[in-house]
């Protein structure tokens, strides 16, 4: 799978917790910058191999060629900022396997794997990531190594952002309408990312706060309002439901966990209870028809169906709200989310502004702006990346090179970690007992998206969208 690494980092951030265990800051600039080179790398494959090819010239032409006709009379706004002289060029550079941008990406994909193997060791599944911190020896090479090509990256996405704004206005001009496709109800989730090793301690007493801290804030948004930014309450509001799944219930099992370590009660559908009873049966549509189940996030009065919008919508949109990051590079402001990239080889300074999607006056998530997110985290995700190879540098060089804490594994614990896989939520949830792992249930961003109807009916977001 290509989610390796999402789940290696989240499992030791559950581990982590369970054993008492804080990483040396070294260690979490290092997987920080890891991360960022994942989403780095993901985002440009998927959005220029292959979301790009939706919009590319091959497509429209046979799909909408009037769109196309269009698109060969109108100037790209951006045109002096992306290369390209009109709409239907960009068109023409995202055609498979010919389209100059197109191969280009995949050069960029190359680069940014690279980068991810500096720090993890192998893509995707990390060979240097540990319970306590990481295995990668740092040096100042190590970071020359990975900010070299982070800033070619960095040069690259000063043109893909106004490319994409280009391309993605022109279609909602081009198509009076466009906004509606792929619209669903704004309820996203974003577990958050990129720790902060000056406040994290991986204690669930802190989670709270050292979670607000995360250089990606995590949020439940409903209806563009964010409901909550603490990841206990978070944590705590998960419930997983079953309805039209091919498994038996759990609800009279006995519960491996009444209450977390502040005291607050823990339901039986929360994934530290859940139990897997599979019963396998013939697909019935009015019935049981899916082997996934069916998370859902418990506000206190309705069990919501959130979903990810794809991962960077979900992460911009909650740290824009919370406004609590400013590290230079980039900034929340509370209605929308600065970065700043700097001076690259043959480009000057640059800085853009997502701001948070609307139409007439309405939150907006739909296809095209969960795309759009998707570029804008490009560049989120590399500028952070800026910030943490100085930090890491300024370990380094004060002589801190320590990247591993021991630690003892208890014969009791329960814990949880959570992060953002590429696509979205991510989260691990763990019950040791007698020195063992009794429970452990990963819920990555999947079973959120394709989640299917659930007891109450409900359908989850694909299924909402088809319907």
């Amino acid at each position: 799978g290509i989610c390796g690494d999402n789940h290696a980092t989240c499992s030791v951030y559950a581990q982590n917790m369970a054993y008492g265990v804080r990483p040396p800051a070294l260690a979490e600039w290092i997987l920080n910058l890891g991360e960022a080179a994942e989403y780095m790398f993901d985002h440009n494959l998927y959005q220029e191999n292959l979301v790009g090819v939706d919009y590319c010239e091959k497509m429209v032409r046979e799909t909408n060629p009037g769109v196309l006709t269009l698109a060969e009379r109108t100037e790209a706004p951006h045109a002096a900022d992306h290369g390209y002289k009109t709409i239907a060029d960009i068109m023409r550079s995202l055609n498979p396997l010919e389209g100059e941008f197109y191969r280009e990406a995949l050069q960029i994909s190359r680069l940014t794997r690279e980068m991810f193997c500096l720090m993890e060791g192998r893509h995707v599944h990390p060979s240097t990531l540990y319970p306590g911190g990481v295995g990668t020896v740092a040096t100042v090479q190590l970071f020359t190594d990975y900010l070299t090509r982070l800033m070619r990256y960095v040069e690259f996405m000063k043109r893909v952002v106004p490319m994409h704004d280009d391309l993605f206005d022109f279609f909602y001009e081009a198509l009076p309408g466009y906004e509606e496709v792929g619209r669903r109800r704004v309820l996203l989730g974003c577990w958050g990312a990129f720790q902060d090793p000056d406040h994290c301690d991986f204690t669930y007493q802190n989670m709270s706060s050292w979670g607000r801290e995360m250089f990606v804030t995590p949020g439940v948004i409903v209806d563009g309002r964010l409901v909550t930014s603490d990841l206990v309450d978070i944590n705590l509001g998960i419930r997983i439901l079953l309805g039209s799944s091919y498994y038996d219930d759990w609800q009279n099992q006995e519960p491996f966990v009444t209450h977390d370590p502040l005291g607050n009660p823990v339901d039986m559908r929360h994934p530290w209870n859940q139990h897997t009873i599979p019963h396998p049966q013939k697909r019935d549509f009015t019935d049981k028809y899916s082997w996934v189940m069916s998370p859902r996030w418990f506000d206190g009065k309705d069990m919501l169906a959130l979903d990810t919008g794809g991962g960077p919508i979900a992460r911009l949109w909650s740290t824009a709200l919370s406004g609590k990051v400013d590290i230079g590079y980039v900034r929340a402001t509370g209605h929308s989310v600065e970065i700043n990239l700097p001076k690259s080889t043959t480009m000057p300074e640059k800085s853009f502004e997502w701001k948070i999607p609307e139409h007439n006056g309405q939150p907006l998530s739909n296809a095209l702006e969960r795309n759009r997110a998707r570029t804008y985290f490009q560049a989120y995700a590399a500028a952070c990346a800026l910030y943490f190879v100085e930090k890491g540098l300024a370990e380094v060089r004060a002589g801190r090179t320590q990247t591993w804490s021991p630690f003892t594994v208890p014969d009791e614990a329960i814990s949880c970690g959570f992060t953002e896989a590429v696509r979205g939520v991510l989260s691990h949830h763990m019950v040791i007992k007698n020195g063992k792992i009794a429970n452990y249930h990963p819920y990555p961003p999947t079973p959120w998206n394709a989640s299917v109807r659930d007891v109450n009916g409900v359908p989850g977001p694909y299924e909402d969208a088809v319907q």
